[in-house]
């Protein structure tokens, strides 16, 4: 979507294998973090940290290393800007989103900043810059992941309680906040989700399948928020799965070129 021609092919290697890099160390320097927390959850018990199979140390290393290689690969194969963003994502995720699970239910919200940034990495590493068409599709994937991640704490929120984690809010036993949350996030995801089409990034064959899957996305969000059980949480966050990459690839399809950068 920020290619203003064709897609270069080195840049979309460059950008996804310094994004892994950066995300792959993020995820191992957090399960070095938690590893006794994943030891009391049913879902984690048997990552390599609290099995046993890897010592805190080697995961500490990887991490660290896999990190390093991430932020300096982005910085020389794509640009300063990216790599910036690649490494201000790390050290939110890892400095307060990670502790923030243990302390706030606002954990959600402070971990979708850091968990959008992959996107305005793929910007950055085509333009070096941050435009409006890149805030959009910030915002796009901000909001999705509500739905998502809230259907997944909502699944496993007796782990996540084992584990003192507040990845739901807290003393919701009905899930009525929850599911409240989900509602007003899933609406403002599907709102935005018309801004592409508004924007002139994309045409009307895209405006049309973003309506669909939006009405396609609520269907599950009311039903989950109407039964409240483990079920319907898990259709919800399938249906999160299938939306975003069907959402993203119509919006590729049917790409046009923005007014502001026709103007620019």
């Amino acid at each position: 979507m920020a290619s203003t021609s064709l897609l270069d092919p080195l840049v979309l290697f460059n950008a996804v294998l310094g994004t892994a890099l950066v995300a792959g160390g993020t995820a191992a320097l957090n399960h070095y973090a938690e590893r006794t927390y994943d030891g009391k959850m049913r879902r984690t018990a048997n990552r390599p940290l609290p099995a046993g199979r890897l010592t805190p140390r080697a995961a500490l290393g990887f991490g660290i290393v896999l990190s390093i290689a991430g932020t300096l690969y982005l910085a020389v194969a794509c640009n300063l800007l990216t790599s910036m963003i690649g490494l201000a994502a790390l050290l939110v995720y890892l400095l307060l989103y990670t502790p923030l699970k243990r302390r706030t239910d606002l954990c959600t919200l402070v971990g979708a900043f850091p968990g959008a940034a992959p996107i305005l990495m793929g910007w950055a590493a085509v333009r070096d810059d941050l435009s409006l068409g890149a805030w959009v599709l910030y915002a796009i994937l901000f909001f999705w992941q509500f739905p998502h991640f809230l259907a997944i704490g909502w699944m496993y929120r007796d782990d996540y309680a084992r584990a003192g984690m507040l990845m739901t809010p807290e003393n919701d036993r009905d899930g009525a906040v929850a599911f409240h949350q989900v509602w007003i996030m899933s609406a403002a995801l599907i709102v935005m989700s018309f801004f592409p089409a508004v924007l002139g990034m994309a045409g009307k064959v895209y405006l049309f399948a973003s309506l669909c899957l939006g009405l396609w996305l609520l269907f599950y969000v009311r039903r989950a928020a109407m039964e409240r059980t483990n079920a319907s949480a898990k259709e919800l966050l399938n249906a999160t799965i299938f939306y975003l990459p069907l959402l993203f690839s119509m919006m590729v399809l049917n790409k046009s070129a923005p007014l502001y950068v026709l103007l620019g």
